[in-house]
């Protein structure tokens, strides 16, 4: 059976369905990398950031804002959201990191909860949502449009997916093939014993602050291309579909968390044609981290109980 009659079964014509596999694609890629600016900094720190959304979201309205107010050329106002990212994230890591350095992994969750509400209430202050305004921050690449595979995909979407790939790689490479990688790793394993070796807490710490915070920023400035408007919203809460692609990967496995990604974009989008399913869309992220932890520990049970025979 070929994949036009597979499709044809469930009713959906292949042709019509590819559109929403190619956004799938391209959500899920921001998912992923999401997901692994947030696996990147726990395992350096201990820390979920639930903020990460909120600090790209901010970002965003800063490029939107220079693009459309001032003589900023665009390029400079993309790397200025995306520099805001780390520079917010690593004052964050800097001035209230050690405070909860050695709090419960609830309570340091927490604090970066208060970040995220205090970016979402100035946010709604200074540029509140409603009435038949919109805000747009379209990428140039979101101009360009390529056949792919028989779909039509703009180089945004392109990008997008080829960066989350990429940056996965080159992490994985980094944190096996550096000092400050493996300090990073060493720190995931014991801070206390780190420390005593002579590692550099603060400065690796730091560090990942601020990669990550970079990761935020990306994550802002591509997601109102790909969504065609600047929700800050919408973007506050892209936290969820991240954390749900960390989840699959475990808090740990960088390429887990990167097909957990895709997966969930993927799923939200096969969902779309269909009108019975489609309100449950936004459930996807729940689900597959759900299924992916009940998998893993089933996996554990049944090693544990193999190996006490």
């Amino acid at each position: 059976m070929n994949t036009v009659a597979a499709f044809s079964i469930f009713g959906v014509d292949w042709i019509f369905f590819k559109p929403y596999l190619v956004l799938g694609l391209a959500l899920g890629s921001v998912y992923a990398l999401s997901g692994v600016g947030l696996v990147v900094l726990y395992r350096a720190t201990g820390v979920l950031n639930v903020a990460f959304g909120a600090v790209g979201a901010a970002g965003a309205l800063i490029a939107y804002y220079l693009i459309n107010h001032t003589s900023t050329p665009h390029w400079l106002a993309y790397s200025i959201c995306v520099l805001f990212g780390g520079v917010l994230n690593l004052a964050y890591g800097v001035l209230l990191g050690p405070a909860f350095a050695r709090r419960d992994p609830l309570v340091k969750m927490m604090g970066t909860l208060g970040l995220a509400l205090i970016l979402l209430g100035i946010m709604a202050w200074r540029a509140p949502i409603g009435g038949a305004f919109a805000r747009f921050l379209p990428l140039p690449s979101s101009n360009h449009i390529y056949k792919v595979f028989g779909a039509v995909m703009n180089l945004t979407e392109i990008i997008t997916l080829c960066f989350a790939i990429g940056l996965t790689l080159v992490i994985t490479i980094f944190l096996r093939a550096t000092k400050l990688g493996t300090a990073m790793r060493a720190l995931a394993d014991d801070r206390e014993i780190s420390a005593t070796l002579g590692v550099p807490v603060r400065r690796v710490e730091a560090s990942a602050w601020f990669g990550s915070g970079l990761v935020c920023g990306a994550a802002g400035l591509v997601l109102p291309d790909l969504l065609t408007s600047l929700d800050y919203s919408a973007l506050t809460f892209l936290v969820i579909s991240a954390l749900a692609a960390a989840l699959i990967g475990r808090l740990h496995s960088l390429w887990g968390t990167l097909l957990g990604g895709i997966a969930i974009g993927v799923a939200q989008a096969v969902f779309a044609p269909y009108e019975s399913i489609t309100q449950y869309r936004t459930a996807a992220p729940f689900v597959l981290a759900i299924v992916a932890l009940l998998f893993f520990s089933r996996k554990r049970v049944v090693t544990i109980s193999g190996a006490a025979r």
